[in-house]
């Protein structure tokens, strides 16, 4: 059974199977309109245990995501048509349950998120180095209008190796030693502020916090070329750790819009 035809068989609270957006359309009939208030929510796979990975993803008894490898997220990788950035969901405390893709038997983790009406939420699972436990952060997102002929980005800090950094959105050959954040003491667990930027390629680079200037350039921690940043689109960036926890360090780019 596909996923729009597995959500539409469902009766529980789940809205997924009753929000247009889950199917891949913002005009469903009216049998898959929601009956309640919703907000959005999406799902980041960050936990860093090897073991454990990949996971499934349970939303509220109904799959919400399969064979999620480190970085994967859902709803977007759900085959086409339901490949949009969130999927709608009924309000109120909503659980998310992870089990090991290879035996689904093993629930790597349980995490509940508090979903308020009309608002869109990343679900971070993290943790699980060397076996350790796996807790979710949960980050209320903003896709109103971006600005006509602008785009909008946000950095957040999901390295816990990192610690708290500076960093940086750039030209491609920009010098960091004269560059201006667009944050500063960006602590683990931390959301920038949206800024607008001008539709171009940038390069994101990180620091440790208070680096001075002249020392940029040979203490970046993480470096992502080739950013392409088109205009009206919402972009989070997340930095991460490797996929065993540590260095190297990484980051990657979310679609929110």
């Amino acid at each position: 059974m596909s996923f729009c035809a597995t959500v539409r068989a469902a009766t529980i609270g789940a809205c997924l199977g009753l929000a247009a957006m889950a199917c891949g359309t913002k005009d469903a009939a009216d049998p898959l309109q929601p009956t309640g208030p919703t907000g959005r929510i999406r799902f980041v796979n960050l936990i860093t245990d090897p073991s454990r990975n990949p996971v499934n993803a349970i939303l509220e008894g109904e799959v919400f995501g399969v064979n999620l490898a480190y970085t994967g997220t859902t709803p977007s990788s759900l085959p086409a048509p339901a490949t949009a950035n969130y999927s709608p969901i009924y309000t109120g405390n909503r659980t998310l349950v992870l089990k090991k893709t290879a035996d689904t038997a093993v629930t790597v983790a349980t995490l509940t998120v508090d979903i308020a009406a009309d608002n869109d939420y990343t679900v971070y699972a993290t943790g699980g180095t060397a076996g350790g436990a796996v807790s979710n952060f949960t980050l209320a997102d903003v896709n109103s209008a971006v600005t006509a002929g602008r785009t909008r980005v946000r950095v957040v800090n999901m390295s816990p190796t990192a610690g708290a950094i500076d960093v940086f959105i750039t030209a491609p050959n920009a010098d960091l030693t004269t560059a201006t954040p667009v944050a500063t003491a960006l602590a683990y667990r931390a959301a920038s502020t949206y800024g607008d930027l001008a539709p171009g390629t940038y390069r994101v680079r990180a620091v440790p916090a208070g680096t001075p200037a002249a020392s940029r350039p040979g203490a970046v921690t993480i470096n992502l070329a080739d950013v392409v940043l088109t205009a009206g689109t919402g972009r989070t960036v997340v930095t991460a750790d490797n996929t065993t926890g540590g260095a190297p360090l990484r980051a990657f780019v979310l679609s929110d819009q």
